[in-house]
């Protein structure tokens, strides 16, 4: 006869969870290595009472806001390199619908992490309860299908016994390569709080083997074909290179056949920034060397990359007559885009079966590419150069200038987070990566507010690395408030704040459709009811003084250098706060060297908006469909 425990759902989610664990290449980890929670009526008497009788199972983190905690979970996660991530759990109500935000960024990552909100009860005591949203045509939706379309599993448990086939379900979407991002497991509160008798084997130590398919013969041969005839190819890397762990297999294989590698914002680091042949990002936020290879390609091998339109410049960079694309993905779905030959196989995998074979023909490209794309690389490395130098040190700074300071401070060890603004621009054309996960820019949501949150999951999955959050004011207004979390854990993030006054990415972009910057500046507003007034007296460094950080100022650039050292060394969260030159412009870094598509107005009356159109109208005339 089975052996059985009577434990709520609760309690049996959480010792679950905690016998769960990853495997790849023989290293076996903890798959949710802790729990993130806000409570409330929704799961204060369910999983917070679970999480309180497991304590030294399941470790718990207390977060401030429900968005930040699946952040941090997601920073955790990739860090880990997907084989580990943290729940999340939340009361019903705003508190689930906290969560989606945070689930479709992981999603569009492909990122793994555990929801586990609050729902209403199930057995409809009183109905409506609190927080329920009443659909007339249909009684059993709640707030949390708001879920459902940015979550790759998603199940509401109604009954105890289905949280078994639910769980493990759940954890094979985790880890599957192809699969896996937010994973959501709504929990009514009622259904929470009941007992059942579970089998003793629901418990075991259970394994999840992360696999590392390899190349299909057929698509293998047909993959060597294509590059041997190639006169000019171009690696695309992606983020995929990093989920592999197969930085050391591309090096091989840009090494061999001497093609450059371009990588995209999640790619980059997927070289280090001094190996011969990579030429840096590819795309709108590229580099100069980085687009004239793409425009003049003949063959375009894409590695783990899902080709979004920063990438592909709106279907505008690929440009030569006759290009094809190569596409080596765990995912058919983006191995088979633009149109593209492919090479369906785990990144790592894939890579040293085509480095086998393309040695066994002896295959390398031209001399005269290789070096056409160095003496390109070289060039805009001097314009990096001129972007970081500094005249007058006594003078305040501008954002590269800025980045310069901390690419002067840093090594191997430190680790950069960024999501949105002018940063991502500025820190894919400019930034020197000097190890494979020095660069930690989420542009797949580009979301504001993520930088904070995910430097503390970054900084428990990496405990012994200088870790850095870099933030405009706009993206530290939105969400400050994990900086409490670090405090309160001791979590010894570092938190770099430029003040630029307002959106500044989002105004020069306004600027360059017609917008004239409009609402885009943090500023008063004028009697015309533009925001043109004078900057709005906001003290960021004071804020964040104020929820217990250490702050630095820094007014000038030699003080900017003395902040980020001491900031560096210090072993509690510490603040570095500098206002920038450039209020009014974007950063004063390059400017963007493909194109990107956002429409503009097609009849206006002011002539900033008719000028734009003219040239959008040049832009989009250019764009292609491959086939």
């Amino acid at each position: 006869m089975t052996s059985t425990t009577r434990l709520t759902v609760a309690q049996a989610l959480v010792r679950f969870l905690a016998a769960q664990y990853s495997e790849r290449d023989g290293v076996r980890q903890r798959l949710i290595g802790a729990t993130w929670g806000i409570f409330g009526h929704g799961n204060v008497a369910g999983i917070g009472q679970a999480l309180l009788e497991h304590t030294e199972e399941m470790p718990y983190h207390q977060g401030r806001n429900e968005q930040a905690m699946v952040h941090a979970a997601v920073g955790y996660a990739r860090q880990s390199g997907r084989l580990s991530t943290h729940a999340v759990t939340t009361s019903i109500g705003p508190g689930a619908t906290n969560l989606v935000t945070g689930a479709a960024l992981a999603t569009i990552n492909h990122l793994p992490v555990l929801l586990l909100p609050g729902d209403v009860f199930a057995s409809r005591p009183a109905d409506p309860v609190l927080q329920q949203l009443e659909v007339p045509y249909a009684g059993d939706v709640s707030v949390n299908d708001c879920l459902r379309p940015v979550s790759r599993y998603f199940y509401r448990i109604t009954r105890p016994e289905a949280l078994i086939p639910s769980a493990l379900q759940a954890m094979r979407v985790l880890t599957d390569p192809v699969e896996t991002g937010a994973v959501t497991l709504a929990l009514p509160q009622d259904v929470q709080a009941e007992a059942y008798d579970w089998p003793e084997e629901f418990f075991a130590e259970r394994v999840w083997t992360v696999r590392r398919p390899g190349a299909d013969p057929t698509e293998l041969a047909e993959a060597v074909g294509i590059i041997r005839s190639a006169a000019r190819p171009l690696v695309v890397a992606g983020g995929g290179v990093h989920h592999s762990r197969a930085e050391e297999a591309l090096a091989e294989f840009a090494e061999t056949t001497g093609i450059p590698v371009a990588s995209t914002q999640a790619g980059k680091g997927s070289l280090r920034h001094d190996h011969p042949q990579d030429v840096g990002g590819v795309g709108h936020t590229g580099t100069a060397t980085a687009a004239e290879l793409a425009r003049t390609a003949d063959l375009v091998i894409g590695v783990g990359t899902r080709y979004t339109d920063f990438t592909t410049a709106s279907g505008t960079l690929f440009a030569d007559d006759d290009v094809r694309f190569l596409n080596l993905n765990i995912a058919a779905f983006d191995g088979h885009k633009l149109a593209g030959q492919p090479l369906v196989a785990d990144a790592r995998s894939g890579l040293t079966e085509l480095t086998d074979a393309l040695r066994l023909h002896a295959y390398r490209v031209a001399d005269s590419y290789a070096t056409e794309y160095t003496e390109d690389k070289e060039r805009w490395e001097q314009r990096v150069d001129a972007c970081y130098e500094v005249d007058e040190p006594d003078t305040r700074p501008t954002q590269p200038q800025v980045l310069g300071a901390l690419d002067a401070l840093v090594d191997e060890s430190d680790i950069l987070i960024n999501a949105a603004g002018s940063l991502p621009g500025d820190l894919h054309k400019l930034w020197r990566t000097r190890s494979p996960d020095q660069y930690h820019l989420e542009y797949g949501y580009s979301c504001m507010g993520y930088e904070i949150p995910a430097a503390i999951g970054v900084k428990m999955a990496a405990p012994d690395r200088p870790v850095w959050a870099l933030v405009g004011d706009g993206t530290y207004l939105m969400m400050p408030t994990e900086l409490v979390t670090a405090v309160q854990e001791g979590v010894a993030i570092k938190v770099l704040i430029i003040q630029n006054h307002g959106y500044a990415s989002i105004g020069g972009l306004s600027e360059s459709v017609g917008g004239e910057r409009f609402g885009t500046a943090y500023r008063f507003p004028a009697q015309d009811g533009t925001f043109t007034g004078p900057p709005l007296p906001v003290d960021l460094a004071a804020n964040a003084a104020s929820l217990g950080m250490r702050v630095l100022r820094a007014k000038t650039v030699r003080e900017l250098g003395e902040a980020l050292a001491q900031a560096r060394a210090a072993d509690t969260p510490t603040c570095v706060y500098v206002e920038t030159q450039t209020a009014d412009t974007v950063s004063g870094a390059p400017p963007a060297q493909a194109w990107w598509d956002v429409p503009v107005a097609e009849t206006a009356t002011r002539p900033s908006a008719v000028k734009a159109r003219e040239l959008y109208e040049r832009h989009v005339s250019t764009r292609r469909r491959h086939l």
